[in-house]
């Protein structure tokens, strides 16, 4: 499975925020998309999963033109999609918030998704009958990672995972993006933890006033001056 974007643009009202965006992200590998606030990450994250109608370009996915697709389609297609901050159920268990993102599966793809998720992330095992709201904010991001898994999703789009989490929360929380990217999921991630983020991903894009400025391995990002100064204060 291969997502490609390609030359996309789109804002709100007649803001534009992207302008000929181009990225792609292959089968199991981790892309990190960096950049400040306000760079436009949040905005082509949407635009992907169909929350957001690209005024240009086009989102591929292996090969298909996703054009006019809901985003309930395009989670069917295999698009997963963890949004910023969560957006939990907080009065409804953990089960009961994984088995939302399980609601178009047959009943034996759904007992598979939860054996995946809590093999991922035992402490929601632990949890599952707990309220969504009393959990920490490490454990909200598990369960908003193992919801959008739950779906089996092929390309996984994640937002902020480690947003108000601990250095070690985040670590956790990253590494386990990586598994999933080593289970054949090609991952999306969107992270202003830059440091964090090219020790995981196999490749990096950076984006700056809604373009992408530079793009390559982590290695040669953690040493491009730019990135450096800009992001990793060195």
């Amino acid at each position: 499975m291969r997502l490609e974007v390609k030359d996309l643009a789109t804002g709100y009202g007649k803001a534009q925020v992207l302008f000929g965006v181009s990225l792609e992200v292959k089968e199991g590998e981790l892309v990190a998309l960096l950049g400040a606030n306000g760079a436009g990450k949040t905005t082509l994250l949407r635009a992907v999963s169909g929350l957001l109608r690209p005024w240009q370009g086009a989102v591929l996915l292996n090969g298909r033109d996703l054009k006019g697709l809901s985003p309930a389609r395009r989670a069917r297609l295999a698009l997963g999609h963890v949004p910023e901050g969560r957006q939990l159920f907080p009065l409804m268990t953990v089960e009961e918030n994984l088995r939302l993102g399980a609601a178009f599966l047959a009943p034996r793809r759904e007992k598979e998704g939860y054996e995946r998720v809590y093999a991922l992330f035992p402490r929601l095992a632990e949890r599952r009958r707990q309220l969504a709201g009393t959990l920490s904010g490490g454990e909200q991001q598990m369960l908003a990672i193992g919801r959008a898994l739950m779906g089996f999703p092929q390309i996984l789009l994640v937002d902020e995972p480690s947003l108000g989490l601990s250095p070690r929360l985040a670590e956790e929380v990253l590494l386990a993006l990586k598994e999933v990217a080593r289970g054949g999921v090609g991952v999306l991630l969107v992270e202003q933890n830059v440091a964090l983020s090219l020790e995981v991903a196999d490749r990096a894009y950076v984006m700056e006033q809604g373009r992408i400025v530079l793009e390559g391995s982590p290695q040669r990002l953690s040493a491009d001056p730019r990135v450096r100064e800009a992001y990793l204060s060195l």
